[in-house]
């Protein structure tokens, strides 16, 4: 399809007078040029986009589609024009962030709500995912900053320390684990579980490590934060794996027996993750510098 934005405004145009002489007029054409060019769009698209009448023009089913996709595409031409306006004027920028479970929600809000208060001509967008993701998404330029696990791979991207991001066991004082200090996430397994809504990055990586040992995760209930699940896991649900943040901070309202999990990818260091400092923006330097350790 070759036609453009004048074609479609054209068409709608034309559609909305029911008159292809009206809707040349309101699209500043000649009744000549106008018809055309829906002729050049229907040639083009191998369909009758309007039916001829006596006294105007009527849609067909297919120029009823094409009115749709029209307004939705002029409608975001103009929205794409209003923000480059923004930033031709140097008043925006943008930075896109990818990082984990953890990460967002134990690690990230308070920096970057400072970020954000101290730099309101920068906006942050933000998505989940899990580590290797996040990795192969700077790499494949779909973000411009990571905040991700040190045990995947990395190379061709730089990085500076984030966080330490310890991974424990959460029971109620009760159950069977809590006398234990210590334990593998294999003897986790052994019991039902509660955990994060699948597509989470934390609930992803725990279900592949479970696939690494043969087995699977008897999840007895999911739910989106980890404050819901540490408090079934207080109820006696079941046993639930977070980050030692978010279980210490549930520990303070709720009767939790935390323990430490031995397997080595339980205990990670964060870094965040970008291509180039040298490359970078000034929004995503300074983002950088918000998010490092002082």
């Amino acid at each position: 399809m070759r036609f453009d934005l004048t074609d479609l405004r054209l068409f709608l145009e034309v559609a909305d007078a029911g008159n292809l002489t009206h809707g040349a007029e309101r699209a500043h054409l000649s009744v000549a040029s106008a018809s055309a060019r829906v002729r050049g769009m229907e040639q083009m698209l191998g369909v009758k986009l309007l039916e001829r009448l006596p006294r105007g023009v009527q849609l067909t089913p297919a120029g009823l589609a094409l009115t749709e996709h029209a307004r939705a595409l002029l409608q975001r031409a103009q929205q794409m024009r209003g923000d480059l306006a923004q930033f031709a004027r140097g008043i925006k920028a943008q930075v896109r962030l990818l990082a984990n479970t953890s990460a967002l929600a134990e690690h990230v809000p308070k920096p970057l709500g400072a970020f954000l208060l101290a730099h309101p001509q920068v906006d942050v967008y933000v998505e989940e995912r899990t580590s290797a993701e996040i990795a192969l998404g700077l790499l494949r330029q779909q973000a411009d900053v990571g905040i991700c696990s040190a045990s995947v791979e990395l190379a061709g991207l730089a990085t500076r320390p984030f966080v330490q991001d310890r991974l424990v066991a959460v029971a109620a004082p009760t159950h069977a684990l809590a006398r234990k200090a210590s334990c593998s996430f294999a003897q986790v397994l052994d019991h039902e579980l509660v955990g994060l809504t699948a597509g989470s990055a934390l609930h992803d990586h725990l279900v592949w490590q479970a696939e690494r040992t043969g087995r699977t995760m008897r999840l007895r209930a999911r739910l989106r934060g980890f404050d819901g699940v540490c408090a079934l896991a207080a109820q006696s649900v079941g046993v639930a794996v977070v980050p030692e943040s978010a279980a210490r901070r549930a520990r303070r309202s709720m009767k939790l027996a935390m323990v430490w999990l031995t397997d080595t990818w339980a205990s990670r260091d964060m870094l965040l993750a970008f291509r180039s400092w040298e490359e970078a923006a000034p929004a995503v330097r300074a983002f950088i510098d918000a998010l490092s350790p002082r």
